[in-house]
């Protein structure tokens, strides 16, 4: 199966890049402009049900994430290569690890899902699972995850986009999976660079549940707090989010 992706750069550091829970591959936002294409070589992914590959049927787990990110890189013929996710991603990027550890250059999380589970109870756990039905519960999350900062056509737009872009059932199926699934256990100890990016201003992951869990599992990782932005720094400050990216992807 030939997997569609986009791709930006040429550069010798191949880098493939997982989205979020709402997003696709086409929704990192200005953040793009700002990347380096002659030192690195960047494919982004879309999931099973989401963006160009939404009517692409499939199981909607981690693992199927996983799986396809890998065969994406024998297509594209990359035997070593960095990851980034972000969210959800950032959970599918440690299961990439776990699979395939020899093959990984640096793992960078941005306001990344842990490798254990994550969950929902009371309220949350209506909100989210409400979601895949519920634009307003999707416009609600947003507003949550920005610090309740972000202006009303900023959360409008990123709604419609996330609405029109996943399949209600691959959205669901896939909250049911990062919310439940631990493999903490395959990846902690791993000695790869990791930097984790966070959000000052996310309310949902945050600096203290990321030196619980990810600082926890990886000795080298590190953690950069972002000023002025919550869980979407491609679009709250994409200059300088792609600046502290790369630079952890060249040192």
């Amino acid at each position: 199966m030939t997997i569609s992706h986009r791709t930006l750069g040429t550069g010798a550091h191949k880098v493939l890049v997982l989205h979020d829970w709402f997003g696709t591959s086409e929704g990192w936002g200005p953040f793009l402009d700002h990347l380096d294409p002659e030192e690195f070589s960047y494919a982004f992914l879309d999931y099973r049900g989401y963006g160009e590959r939404r009517a692409v049927a499939g199981e909607f787990t981690l693992a199927e994430i996983a799986a396809d990110a890998l065969a994406l890189a024998d297509q594209l013929g990359w035997d070593t290569f960095s990851v980034v996710g972000h969210s959800m991603g950032g959970k599918a990027a440690q299961r990439v690890l776990a699979e395939a550890p020899a093959r990984l250059r640096k793992l960078a999380g941005v306001t990344p899902v842990p490798a254990g589970a994550y969950p929902l109870d009371g309220d949350a756990y209506d909100l989210f699972h409400g979601a895949a039905r519920s634009p307003a519960n999707r416009r609600a999350i947003l507003d949550l995850v920005t610090g309740h900062r972000a202006c009303a056509r900023w959360l409008d737009a990123m709604t419609a986009r996330s609405v029109a872009a996943s399949r209600p059932e691959a959205f669901a199926a896939y909250l049911a999976d990062w919310t439940t699934q631990d493999f903490a256990a395959k990846v902690a100890g791993s000695t790869l660079p990791v930097k984790v990016f966070v959000g000052e201003h996310d309310l949902a992951l945050t600096a203290e549940a990321m030196r619980n869990t990810w600082l926890a599992h990886y000795p080298r990782a590190e953690l950069e707090i972002l000023p002025n932005s919550g869980h979407y720094p491609m679009h709250e400050i994409p200059v300088a989010f792609a600046t502290s990216l790369e630079a952890f992807l060249r040192a």
